[in-house]
Formats: C-alpha cells, structure tokens, sequence
C-alpha cells in the first residue's frame, strides 16, 4: 500500500517530528499494544490462544491468497477463491481431527460421534480433498490453463506454510505453555532489539533484500535474546500452569494444566566452568535444566528465525509490494509479523520431537482401556512375562 495507513491520532501528535523519528513512535506504540494483547490472551488460558492462533492463520492465507489474486489479475478465474477456501478448510479438518484423536483420545472415545468421526477421519479428510481437486479439474477453462495451474499451486504452497506450521505451534501449546511463550518471546524479543540496535548503532548493511537490517542489529538482538531466553524461562518455569501439558479431565469434564513437574522444571547445581570461575567468582549455579534449552530456542530465534523474515522481504520484492497488508500501522499485515514466527514453530516442534518428548504411559494407558476384554488380558500376560524375565517381578 502507497498511502499512509497511521492513525489519524498519531498523526497530529508526531506531526513535527521527522519522518524516521515519526516511525520510530508508531511502530513503539503499536508494538506495546500488541505486547499487551499477548498478556491478556496468555491469561485466558489455552484454548482462547489455540482460537487466536486459528484465526492468525485464516488472516495470514486471505492476505498471501489476496496478493496472488492481485498479482496474476485472476479476477474471470472460475471457483478460484471458492476453491482456495475449500482447501483451507479440507486442511484444517485434517489437521485439528489428527490433534483431537491423538491429545483428547478419552473424549472422543466416550463420544459416539467423535468416535465415528475418529475411525475414518483420514478417509473423510482425503475424500473431502478429493471433491475438490475434482473441482478444480472441472473449473478448467481453455484460454486460462496455465494461470489456473499457477494459483492451484499459489493456493497448496500457502496451505504449506501456513496451516501447517500453525498446527505445529498448536502441537507445541499442548506440551506446555511454556513451549508456546518462551519461543514466540524470543522472536518478539529479537525484532524489536535488532530494530533498537540497528535504529541506534547500525552502519553496516547485513542483507540486500533487507536494507534497513544491519550487522549491529543482528548482533544486538542476538545477545539480546538469548538473555532475554534465560531469564523468561527462570521465572516461567516456576509455574505448573506454563510447564504442565494441556490435558482434558474426565472426572471434570474439561481441560487442565496441572501436573507434577517433570525434571525440566527443577531446579538443579550446575559446575561452572574453570575459565569462567575467576570471572564470575562462583563455582556453581542452581537454575532449571529448561534453561540450558532455552538458549538454543534463542539462538535460533536470533540467527535463523531472522530468515523467515528474509524469505518474506525477497517474496514482497519478487511481486513489488511493500506489505503483506496494510493491518497494522507501521508493519503492515498479519503475516509480516509472523514471518519469522512460523519457522520458529517448526523449530521448536523438531526440537521437543528429537530431544525432549518420551513415550507417554497416559496414552498408552488409554489405548489399551479401548481394546477387547481377550486383548486386554493378551497385552497383560505379555507384559508380566516380560517383567518377570527381567526380574522386576
């Protein structure tokens, strides 16, 4: 967008400063209010964030979806947005059904519809698919065979970087909140001190489809960050509410953060290392094991993370806008915020996969409760004779 998008309010207050002062103001208020909207949706819990996390997605495809449609000028495309919509919601089926079945299982095993729905969700969700690629075969039009191929697959590359990696960030929230909040900081954290940085100190150019970025800013933000990271996850590990899993209560009949903390969360004496003694003067630290993972959650935010930016800034210039959208005076659309957010979220889904998460008895415990009385008694004279030839029993 050309115009400007700044609040009539902000205008007339910052009327006499100049245009890069001018900036500075909105995108600091601006970014105080989103900050502030964060806390509040922290605070009304889970599945409030699960909501906004849905609807962050839906704004995301519409604005990448809208600059296609602009871009390729396929305003006579037939279905074209119908179908676009179509498919985000084949995903999203897909995608929530596989997190209901696999977190939620008790529930949806006491329900006789969700049962069903449980059985065949993957054969619902690729025959839901399936009615819409038949579509699209069936909206073909002569004289627009290549630009319809071109938006189908404009449509499934936005469905790949966005609803799935947006499941991803879902997947992270039910391990714990803490899992949700400290990687999300980190990148929020790093925007903003790499702005500071690079506002005050930068003088040299980092990257040429970023000009505004500059080392200093990279640098900054990185320091910045990780101990930023180490000092979040001191104090948020303290509390079960941000480090016990999402789990869905049957005797309550709703969902609870509750739990004994895993070794994670416990405080625990680390050596510090001999070059370091002299330097600090102390030989050992007590802190949570959560904070040795942070700094790699930090790292990554400030080294890597900073290229989903990157990839966005190249993506804007391919198809000569300025924004995404025009959402959010001062940065623009939903998706120029989240840029860096949704290759965080991969990050930190691989990281709990490879490093963190172990088998979990709970679902096993309810897998095993939905078997056959004669499957039941199997599994159980299997496991004894196990326990037995190894001498636990």
């Amino acid at each position: 967008p050309t115009s400007d998008d700044t609040p009539e309010v902000l205008n007339r207050a910052l009327s006499n400063l100049s245009s890069r002062w001018k900036n500075w103001w909105v995108r600091g208020i601006l970014t105080l209010a989103m900050i502030t909207f964060f806390f509040i949706i922290i605070y009304l819990g889970p599945m409030v964030l699960m909501t906004i996390v849905m609807c962050v997605q839906i704004k995301c495809f519409h604005e990448i979806i809208t600059i296609g449609y602009n871009v390729y000028h396929s305003y006579d495309l037939p279905w074209f947005r119908t179908l676009s919509w179509y498919f985000l919601l084949c995903v999203n089926y897909f995608f929530y059904g596989e997190t209901v079945t696999d977190y939620f299982f008790t529930l949806v095993q006491r329900e006789e519809p969700l049962r069903i729905l449980s059985k065949y969700h993957r054969f619902i969700s690729f025959a839901l698919y399936l009615t819409g690629f038949c579509m699209f075969v069936l909206s073909l039009v002569k004289k627009h065979y290549r630009l319809q191929f071109y938006m189908f697959g404009w449509t499934h590359v936005t469905l790949l970087i966005v609803v799935t990696q947006s499941h991803l960030i879902i997947h992270n929230l039910f391990e714990g909140m803490i899992w949700f909040i400290v990687p999300i900081s980190c990148v929020i954290c790093n925007d903003i001190m790499a702005y500071m940085f690079g506002f005050f100190f930068g003088r040299t150019p980092l990257i040429k489809l970023s000009p505004k970025k500059t080392w200093e800013g990279f640098i900054g933000g990185f320091f910045a960050t990780v101990l930023f990271g180490l000092l979040l996850s001191y104090v948020m590990s303290g509390y079960r509410c941000f480090t016990c899993p999402v789990e869905f209560n049957n005797d309550t009949n709703s969902f609870t953060v509750d739990c004994e903390p895993s070794e994670l969360f416990q405080l625990q004496e680390y050596n510090i290392p001999l070059v370091l003694q002299s330097v600090v003067g102390w030989k050992t630290v007590r802190m949570y094991p959560f904070q040795i993972h942070s700094i790699a959650l930090s790292t990554f935010a400030s080294l890597i993370g900073p290229f989903g930016g990157f990839f966005a800034s190249g993506f804007k210039r391919a198809f000569k806008i300025k924004d995404f959208a025009n959402t959010i005076p001062g940065h623009g659309g939903i998706m120029d915020r989240f840029d860096c957010q949704y290759l965080m979220a991969t990050f930190v889904n691989v990281y709990i996969a490879s490093f963190i998460r172990g088998p979990n008895p709970s679902k096993l415990i309810q897998q095993f409760l939905t078997l056959r009385p004669d499957q039941q008694l199997h599994i159980f004279n299997t496991l004894r004779a196990h326990l037995v030839d190894k001498g636990v029993l």
